[in-house]
């Protein structure tokens, strides 16, 4: 039996404090949300091993040395939680201990051989205020974009269709010749050594690239609404485009 590819992502979830006011009274009320279910079922139906990472996980469980991130997973997907979050461990931030820099331990994990795939989002890339913050960090230098020293988000509540060029990637194999239901994406520039298999006017949705022994990709939307709309998320293309991105950085079209 074939060995299952094992696929983690981390980030994906969020916290919802609502104010509600009614005359001289008020009170709160908190929620906690997931975007993992659209790629989970994509995982699935592809026959990987699939692992999620919550965000407010990574403090604890997010590994000390590429060596543990290899054990956990071949393909590292990070979607919607910002470089802060493993920059500032709970020792480091109130205490003042030394810890090891998470981000360090991702590029030395692709340039050791493993895959990685940073997803667009609010605190992806750079992000809402520029508070995604990977600008010039070691994940920015493993992938095949460079991000903006800013506010990167292209809001589009229109909705935009990304074509499908003829190619013989891999990762573009089987998809229609247009993806639709897109509300926005993270600018970014691509670098020179990247190969850009999808894009929206001049601007990268879908770059790929090599670093070290290891592979990445850089999916400028984002996996889950409210970017990923629905209509784009619960299509057929979604699963067939995330299950080519990860046999990609898996190695499995070798």
């Amino acid at each position: 039996m074939d060995k299952k590819l094992k696929v983690m992502l981390v980030g994906e979830t969020w916290i919802v404090r609502t104010m509600e006011i009614k005359g001289a009274d008020s009170f709160e009320m908190n929620s906690y949300g997931t975007g993992k279910e659209y790629l989970e079922k994509a995982m699935e139906k592809g026959g990987f091993e699939f692992l999620h990472m919550p965000c407010h996980c990574i403090d604890s469980q997010f590994p000390a040395t590429a060596e543990g991130l290899r054990k956990l997973c071949d393909v590292l997907i990070i979607s919607d939680v910002g470089a802060n979050t493993f920059l500032l461990p709970v020792e480091t931030f109130l205490q003042s201990k030394k810890t090891p820099n998470k981000l360090q331990i991702i590029k030395q994990f692709v340039e050791e051989g493993g895959g990685l795939c940073m997803v667009g989002g609010y605190m992806s890339f750079m992000g809402i205020e520029g508070k995604g913050r990977y600008y010039r960090t070691p994940v920015e230098e493993v992938l095949p974009v460079s991000f903006l020293p800013c506010d990167d988000r292209q809001e589009h509540p229109e909705g935009i269709e990304v074509s499908v060029p003829e190619s013989e990637h891999p990762i573009l194999q089987d998809l229609p010749d247009q993806l639709t239901g897109i509300l926005g994406y993270n600018r970014a520039e691509a670098k020179a050594s990247a190969e850009v298999l999808l894009s929206y006017e001049t601007d990268p949705i879908l770059a790929v690239g090599t670093y070290g022994k290891g592979r990445s990709a850089a999916y400028a939307t984002d996996c889950a609404p409210h970017w990923s709309s629905p209509e784009f998320s619960d299509s057929p293309a979604y699963c067939t485009l995330w299950k080519n991105i990860v046999r990609w950085l898996g190695g499995e079209d070798n």
